[in-house]
Formats: structure tokens, sequence, C-alpha cells
């Protein structure tokens, strides 16, 4: 299984559009900066034929240690979930 990176998803652009290795990586760190910053001022991302991340918020809990058992206290926190668009889930599903 392979997997993808960032430099893998920048030489596809590059191969697609054909402009410079470095435009394209500029590009694609100006979506991924866009995605974050969306993400960080609190508003969920759809991509769409992809799928979406989501912004769930967990109230604090107590947790237990595993190895110890001692309880802690796990504070309150934002999570990033993916959940992929019904062509992705079929895609996958062939």
């Amino acid at each position: 299984m392979k997997t993808i990176t960032r430099a893998d998803i920048a030489e596809k652009i590059y191969e697609e559009i054909g402009m410079s290795r470095k435009e394209c990586n500029e590009i694609l760190d100006s979506i991924m900066a866009e995605i974050g910053d969306c993400l960080a001022s609190g508003h969920d991302v759809k991509l769409s034929s992809f799928g979406s991340f989501l912004l769930k918020h967990k109230t604090p809990r107590i947790g237990r240690n595993p190895k110890t058992g001692v309880e802690a206290e796990i504070s309150e926190r934002t999570v990033i979930s993916f959940k992929p668009s019904q062509r992705l889930r079929k895609a996958l599903n062939k």
C-alpha cells in the first residue's frame, strides 16, 4: 500500500497543468493553507466529490491510564473528522 505525499500531489499537478514545479508547489501550499485557515477559524470544509472535514467539539471527561489505572481528566477540545462523499465511497467499494 502506497502513501501519497504532498510531493506526489504537487508532481501530479505539474504533469496535468504543465506549470513549473515551483508554481505547482505554491498552488498546493496555498490550497492547504486555506483549508487549515478555515478549520482553525471554526468552519467545516467541504470538497465536492471528495468529502468533508468536520469540526467536532468534545466535552471534558474522565479517562483512565490503561497501564496504571489512574484516572485523569481529559480536557475539552475540538477534533477534526473526515466524512467521505458518496462518490468517493463508491470508488473505494468497487
